[in-house]
């Protein structure tokens, strides 16, 4: 098989060789996007995972691609089997309401603020706009009628969240604050010089008015964007305060054995929502440090002590092997095994709104 034909049979080939580096060690001299002090899970050139596992490499990657078990998803969904939404200009007060736009991008409206996580309105999840994964599905919410944007978060750099096109869409029309890991706002700002950026480490902390604070966390994850910066911009979960609850958001992560949950519930105590990620999980031999299946979802829901939950990263984008409905199926099934009723968590369709009770509602 050549190089062409590989990266149009795999849909994830041309961004995992962008994003994974094709599993190249990193060449340079030094880190491109971020300089700073060595710490736990930075050493001195590239971020890691405490204890943790990294990305596998290109040999890997090979034997994936080649091996078989890719399930076809339809080319695209019939427009009768999608949902459009408009939501509310603003959500004041205690109210939480998540609107899914689709993949990793959800808008989190609550206090008088709209939030956005991981914003793509792209066609395609890829460095360029002729090749990569496809949107299976339009977004849940057009573009314009995304209500003012306040704050973006973007959780770490690879082109399934951080896609440069829809930032600059939403930093000329609303100029929102960004808040990013480490790293991430040097990516940003080749591009969008009128960037006003949070930059944030594990365990910073930030008010951003309306008496809400973001707490930046640790999940088991990875970064890259193109050949050779692998690890170079750090990678988060983010804790956001709010006069209602707290709202963990996860852009992706593996289980890692649940630590992160249980060091989540350790510091934070009640979390009143958990949004974290149920696709792009199979097979588990390749994906399993990186991405979780929806059952490690739930048993890290459980961990977490959130009475609520959303699940995303999947139908949007085919990213890996699994099934377009596989997440949401096996979903249902570690729910129904962990005695966690549909009122509970909800792995949302684009367009689809939940408007999240008070906790021990």
């Amino acid at each position: 098989m050549n190089r062409r034909s590989f990266f149009k049979w795999s849909g994830f080939g041309l961004v995992a060789a962008a994003i994974g580096g094709l599993g190249l060690r990193e060449a340079q001299a030094g880190n491109r996007y971020y300089t700073g002090p060595i710490s736990d899970h930075f050493d001195g050139k590239v971020f890691f995972n405490p204890g943790g596992e990294e990305p596998r490499g290109f040999t890997d990657l090979l034997r994936w691609q080649l091996g078989g078990g890719k399930i076809d998803w339809p080319k695209a969904v019939a427009a009768a089997d999608f949902v459009t939404t408009r939501p509310e200009p603003r959500v004041e007060g205690s109210r939480l309401v998540v609107t899914m736009v689709g993949h990793a991008t959800l808008l989190i409206q609550t206090a008088g603020l709209n939030i956005l996580t991981d914003p793509v309105w792209s066609e395609r999840a890829s460095p360029v706009s002729f090749a990569g994964p496809k949107r299976n599905n339009p977004p849940g919410v057009a573009f314009d009628d995304v209500p003012k944007i306040d704050i973006v978060i973007v959780t770490h750099n690879h082109y399934d969240h951080l896609d440069i096109a829809t930032l600059k869409r939403l930093i000329e029309r609303d100029s929102p604050r960004l808040v990013t890991p480490l790293g991430n706002d040097t990516i940003i700002r080749s591009d969008v010089p009128r960037l006003e950026a949070d930059v944030m480490d594990w365990g910073d902390r930030i008010e951003i008015g309306n008496d809400v604070t973001i707490h930046c966390e640790p999940c088991h994850h990875w970064s890259a964007r193109g050949m050779g910066d692998r690890r170079m911009a750090l990678w988060a979960a983010f804790v956001l305060e709010t006069p209602g609850g707290k709202i963990y958001h996860i852009g992706d992560t593996g289980y890692a054995e649940g630590k992160h949950y249980r060091e989540l519930k350790a510091k934070h105590g009640d979390i009143r929502l958990a949004i974290m990620p149920i696709g792009a999980y199979e097979p588990r031999w390749f994906m399993k440090a990186q991405h979780q299946n929806p059952e490690e979802a739930i048993e890290g829901f459980r961990l977490s002590g959130a009475s609520f939950g959303i699940g995303h990263h999947f139908g949007t984008f085919q990213l890996t092997n699994e099934g377009i409905d596989d997440p949401p199926k096996a979903l249902v099934t570690a729910m129904s095994a962990a005695g966690i009723g549909n009122d509970r968590f909800k792995g949302l369709r684009p367009g689809q709104q939940f408007e999240v009770p008070r906790a021990g509602a």
